[in-house]
């Protein structure tokens, strides 16, 4: 993500004095300074890396703390709604076109090798009893304005993969399909932020709220898209507003006294729902959009925008430049890796020795969380220069930021 910059202004050239009769010497125009090249928010570079790094735990272990420790795809979502609000000083078509181009290359790459091993288990258009509608919803691996199709039932690959592989491989597409969505609307999103700020920010909310009622009923995939607009659409303004001076324009004590109201709401929904009982906020859609809300709201409102990193956090910037840098490849295979990873893990309890002596260690999810990187690292080096390509860049196996 780059924060923008300003061409650097050009000195001032004075015309030189000449006395009375004097001849005026010719004064060479100087070529004008070039632009400064744009400069990347490290702590936004921060937070989407904690973000990942969240995400790719919490489906590992399924701890419910941990949405309410750090509210991941609230800060993705918002991140994305700043760069996208800054990017809409563009004509909004070319900017569209832009993202979306970007969002698509490792998606198809995901789909082509994900839907031809589920076609080689088994899978085919009777897998929905209607053969038209499985050649129809196929398209979503291609513009995914719904959530691509999978296999339910094959066989995976024994002591490698569980038979649960397709729905891990496209259990992160919801998060796709919204971005998309959200990428569509925001130059809506955006006039109606300039006229109407605060309604703005809050109708997603006001959504949130409805959809909990169900004061309307819609079908499924319908009502899933809703949903999460509803539930992260707030947090999207967020950014954009961040990005458009909204919040800057607040006095400085109004969010830090608003935001813990809005946080505090959703964690006494959440217990009001049955979160105690071992739901999580991700069941949980309108706590999670009150809690996402009120900490995205005071992540921003601190916003450092460090240009450089602070000297505690130097020594991470190679780590966190590479996960930004690729955070789409290791999205979407990161559910693979922990699935694949927990399997081989598995196969250790056939080993006596193991089984007999350190259970404890066959039981631990540490070494799978470190087995699971290894194998996003695979996918990283494998799969990660789609992103390159969408962006029409010399594809890079390992962009960590050296050199």
């Amino acid at each position: 993500m780059t924060a923008p910059t300003h061409p650097a202004a050009g000195p001032a050239f004075p015309e030189a004095e000449a006395g009375a009769g004097a001849a005026t010497a010719p004064v060479e125009t100087p070529a004008p300074a070039p632009p400064r090249a744009p400069v990347r928010d490290r702590y936004f570079d921060l937070l989407r890396a904690l973000a990942l790094f969240r995400v790719v735990l919490y489906h590992l272990t399924g701890w419910a703390w941990l949405p309410i420790v750090f509210p991941s795809m609230g800060v993705m979502f918002a991140l994305a709604g700043t760069l996208m609000a800054r990017s809409l000083k563009r004509p909004a078509a070319q900017v569209i076109r832009s993202r979306v181009r970007r969002l698509l290359p490792p998606l198809w790459l995901l789909g082509a090798i994900g839907v031809t091993g589920m076609v080689a288990q088994g899978w085919g258009p009777d897998a929905e009893g209607h053969p038209g509608w499985w050649w129809q919803h196929l398209a979503y691996w291609i513009l995914p304005l719904s959530d691509p199709p999978y296999a339910s039932d094959v066989a995976g690959i024994d002591g490698i993969l569980g038979a649960s592989w397709p729905e891990d491989l496209a259990g992160p597409l919801w998060y796709i399909r919204a971005y998309l969505w959200f990428v569509l609307f925001s130059p809506l999103i955006l006039r109606g932020l300039r006229k109407l700020p605060w309604l703005t920010l809050i109708a997603p909310l006001a959504l949130s709220v409805v959809m909990r009622l169900e004061l309307f009923s819609t079908t499924e995939r319908l009502d899933s898209a809703i949903t999460d607009f509803s539930t992260f659409g707030a947090c999207w303004v967020l950014g954009m507003a961040h990005q458009e001076g909204v919040l800057k324009r607040l006095p400085a004590y109004i969010v830090p006294s608003v935001a813990p109201l809005f946080a505090g709401a959703g964690l006494w929904w959440a217990s009001h729902e049955g979160f105690r009982s071992g739901f999580d906020l991700d069941s949980i859609p309108l706590a999670q959009a009150l809690w996402s809300f009120g900490c995205v709201l005071l992540l921003l409102h601190y916003s450092p925008s460090w240009t450089e990193w602070p000297r505690r956090l130097k020594a991470f910037d190679r780590p966190i430049t590479l996960l930004n840098s690729r955070a789409v490849t290791i999205y979407l295979w990161h559910n693979v890796c922990i699935l694949t990873a927990a399997t081989l893990y598995d196969r250790l309890w056939s080993v006596d020795a193991l089984s007999e002596n350190v259970p404890w260690l066959l039981e631990s999810w540490i070494p799978v969380l470190l087995v699971t990187w290894a194998l996003i690292a695979l996918c990283v080096l494998a799969f990660g220069w789609a992103e390159d390509v969408a962006a029409k860049r010399r594809p890079r196996l390992w962009p960590d930021g050296r050199g």
